[in-house]
């Protein structure tokens, strides 16, 4: 669909549903701090039902979503990137298309489908919070032949029918073993359970999750990050990453634990959308481009600080000089320590 020639080798493909955000700011809502009955303490927004109820702005930003995202984040930091998605034949979708193309994304193996729409998606926003609203078209799934295949593939977020997907993924991956996976599930490939992605746990090199996110696929009530990193790892995948918030990040590759602290923010965030997608991107650009684990560790938190600072997904993604400055000018106490 592009300039790019089909006999060009990516570093690093993103394979995933693309998505317009509206980013709605709230203004007059309330925050419900009690929590129904065994719901997990997550805080409610509430307004009035049936009222006209103001909000301050709106920003809509094309384009994104998961691997999009990763996409992004890895042509920023200079990877030959592509994306491998589906989008309606509307003008949600031809702005996705060049926002992309000034990002320098391959995209030869994005799909469109004619009488579709684009996904769209709402994003309630009160101060760095949000709640989004998701709707994701069921589109015709087919994998491509991707030729010569990619370094890196990073699979993420797709839409409820997409089963049958995930296996053809999981066959191309097993037929050209030269392509590293990285897999950040989205939410409906957490719903379906190990079993169903066994295939995909098993070829990846690395795998990307939360702890609550791990707990909720390894079905244990563990707290402890190191003991859920062991466990997820024998699910297969051979690189485990598992963030727990402002305690930070832990890499475990079956012989060395990791820990990385958060990098600090310069400001109170803006707006948290994308800061999982910018970590994991990171880290896995970090990795294609020949760095260690401690290192590729050490960049993933400093996207996420620059990302959040922003509204939306992309706009704070750094490229590789911001990123190295950063780094270069980091706080003392901002080190990986290989735990026992």
């Amino acid at each position: 669909m592009d300039e790019h020639t089909e006999t060009e080798k990516l570093d690093f493909v993103a394979v995933g549903d693309i998505v317009t955000d509206a980013f709605i700011e709230m203004s007059d809502v309330r925050i419900d701090t009690e929590p129904d009955e065994g719901d997990l303490g997550h805080k409610e927004i509430c307004f009035r039902l049936g009222d006209k109820i103001p909000f301050k702005d709106v920003v809509v930003i094309p384009a994104v979503g998961n691997s999009p995202n990763a996409a992004v984040s890895a042509s920023r930091l200079g990877l030959k990137a592509g994306l491998v998605t589906d989008l309606g034949n509307d003008r949600d979708g031809q702005d996705s298309l060049e926002q992309l193309k000034g990002e320098s994304i391959n995209l030869e193996h994005v799909r469109t489908h004619e009488d579709m729409k684009s996904n769209y998606h709402y994003i309630l926003r009160y101060g760095a919070e949000r709640t989004i609203l998701v709707n994701h078209q069921e589109y015709e799934y087919s994998f491509p032949e991707i030729t010569p295949a990619p370094k890196w593939i990073y699979l993420s977020s797709l839409a409820e029918n997409s089963l049958p997907y995930h296996e053809e993924i999981a066959e191309y991956l097993e037929a050209h073993n030269e392509t590293k996976l990285a897999f950040q599930p989205g939410t409906f490939q957490m719903s379906l359970g190990y079993e169903n992605l066994e295939r995909l746990y098993r070829v990846a090199e690395l795998f990307f999750c939360n702890k609550e996110e791990a707990q909720k696929i390894l079905g244990v009530d563990s707290k402890e990050v190191t003991e859920l990193l062991r466990m997820m790892r024998d699910k297969g995948p051979r690189k485990v990453v598992i963030t727990d918030g402002p305690e930070g990040a832990y890499t475990f590759d079956g012989e060395e634990i990791w820990h990385m602290p958060m990098y600090p923010d310069p400001k109170k965030p803006v707006d948290r959308t994308g800061a999982g997608d910018s970590f994991s991107s990171t880290f896995t650009s970090a990795l294609a481009l020949g760095k260690s684990l401690p290192e590729a560790l050490s960049w993933g938190p400093i996207n996420s600080m620059s990302v959040v600072q922003h509204i939306g997904a992309q706009q704070g993604l750094l490229n590789r000089e911001e990123l190295e400055q950063h780094l270069e000018n980091r706080p003392d106490a901002y080190q990986a320590e290989k735990l026992a």
